[in-house]
């Protein structure tokens, strides 16, 4: 947006994209040839105007008279008043023709300025210099201005690319006598100076920038023609009329106010008017405000603001509306408000996308599996099999322990148990031995010694 100093062959200084970026100054109001491929009829000349693109959004046609191959893109040296100009050829071709009838009706190709030739080295350098010398061109006139006490801003300074002619562009709500603002610029550039007023919207299309929708603004890239734009249009929109949220850069009503309007003031022919009250057993109802899209009107109870509005379809409106015609009043609005039922989608959510829950559930399987993991990695830990190994023999002991305590014990309160235990035991070598797990059992299960205990 806005790049103002252009390198040789129309590169941008700021992008270094040749001209082809959708952002940089040299592509500003640029025009897509979708008749590059077409070739004129038998027997017809190519049309001889072209359109050459200058600084910002100033643009102009040229004639062609010595039958210059030329293609969009092509650095030329054309005609200036006075001197001579470098610009880029935007448009030729029969795109061309219809780009003149559009933007320059009365335009008589006979006192169009012509293109001198292709720019070479030096003219590209020239050109390059010239640019250099704006921004604090822009900058000291200023300050003159301010020193002569000039309710002017100037918005920006496009030097001629022969250094024989600067041009200042100024805002002003007023008129301004800048007499002598131009004899101290002449004193101090050495130059010819020109000043040439400008709107707000036009110096809003010669900066650029970004509006409220993200993109860049419409009068810097393809928008040519600025129609008035006022109030009635935010009204039939049914905007509220905030200047802060209705104004754009330039400080006016926003262009694109503009572009909807018709489609809304087709809309809203199928609805009543909104001057019109409907009276009922409860009271008057003023209107409020239209939903266009869901064909609804909001009515409110004069007096009653607390209790809240009352969406009514316009063929009910109209219903009532004739009902009061014919002297009747009905009891509610309530009774006119339609039910609306909630239908379910006709659709399945298979993938789950609009769940906003869906990430929450993923989160919590990635902590199952990361406690399933931390599992897996004492098992295949041999130090952490070791340490449960240990545990395990050392639970075993106290067992062990506590019971042949209880065996003691029982001996020493029942020794006629002790021989029985004898006796089994003879009865046991007789028997195959047990492996050393199923002894373990025997030795360490003290209801196993109870059973084999004989009452007495």
């Amino acid at each position: 947006m806005g790049c103002s100093s252009c390198g040789g062959g129309g590169t941008p200084g700021g992008c270094k994209n040749n001209g082809t970026c959708s952002s940089g100054g040299c592509s500003k109001l640029e025009v897509y040839d979708w008749l590059a491929n077409m070739e004129p009829a038998n027997g017809q000349s190519p049309y001889d105007i072209v359109e050459i693109r200058f600084k910002n959004s100033r643009k102009g046609f040229y004639r062609n008279t010595k039958n210059i191959t030329l293609q969009v893109g092509d650095v030329v040296v054309v005609e200036a008043s006075p001197g001579k100009d470098i610009g880029v050829v935007s448009v030729v071709g029969e795109l061309a023709r219809i780009q003149v009838k559009k933007k320059s009706p009365g335009f008589k190709p006979v006192e169009a300025r012509k293109v001198i030739s292709i720019a070479e080295q030096d003219h590209i350098d020239n050109w390059i210099k010239a640019r250099s010398f704006e921004k604090e061109a822009m900058y000291q006139a200023r300050t003159l201005a301010l020193n002569l006490k000039l309710a002017m801003k100037i918005s920006d300074v496009e030097y001629q690319a022969d250094l024989s002619k600067a041009t200042f562009y100024y805002t002003a709500d007023d008129r301004v006598d800048f007499r002598q603002l131009i004899k101290d610029m002449a004193e101090k550039f050495k130059i010819r100076i020109e000043m040439r007023q400008i709107g707000a919207r036009q110096e809003a299309a010669r900066l650029g920038g970004i509006g409220s929708c993200g993109r860049e603004l419409c009068c810097s890239t393809w928008l040519t023609d600025f129609r008035s734009v006022s109030t009635s249009a935010a009204r039939y929109q049914q905007l509220s009329l905030n200047p802060q949220k209705l104004a754009g850069q330039c400080g006016k009503l926003k262009c694109c106010l503009n572009y909807e309007l018709d489609m809304y003031l087709d809309a809203i022919k199928a609805f009543p008017k909104g001057n019109l009250k409907l009276k009922t057993e409860k009271g008057t109802a003023a209107y409020i405000k239209t939903d266009v899209f869901k064909k609804q009107m909001w009515y409110v109870y004069e007096g009653e603001v607390n209790s809240g509005l009352i969406p009514l379809h316009p063929d009910r409106v109209r219903e009532i509306l004739r009902m009061n015609k014919d002297g009747e009043k009905p009891h509610d609005l309530v009774d006119f408000k339609d039910i609306e039922v909630a239908k379910e989608p006709d659709y399945t959510n298979v993938v789950g996308q609009d769940d906003l829950n869906r990430f929450d559930k993923l989160f919590k399987k990635k902590k199952k599996r990361s406690g399933g993991n931390n599992r897996n990695r004492n098992t295949n830990n041999p130090n952490a099999q070791k340490n449960k190994e240990q545990g395990g023999n050392n639970q075993q002991r106290s067992k062990n322990k506590q019971g042949n305590q209880n065996n003691r014990n029982k001996k020493q309160q029942n020794p006629q148990g002790k021989q029985d235990n004898k006796s089994q035991d003879k009865s046991n070598k007789s028997e195959p031995k047990a492996t050393n797990n199923q002894s373990k059992r025997v030795k360490n299960n003290p209801n196993q010694n109870k059973k084999n205990e004989t009452p007495k």
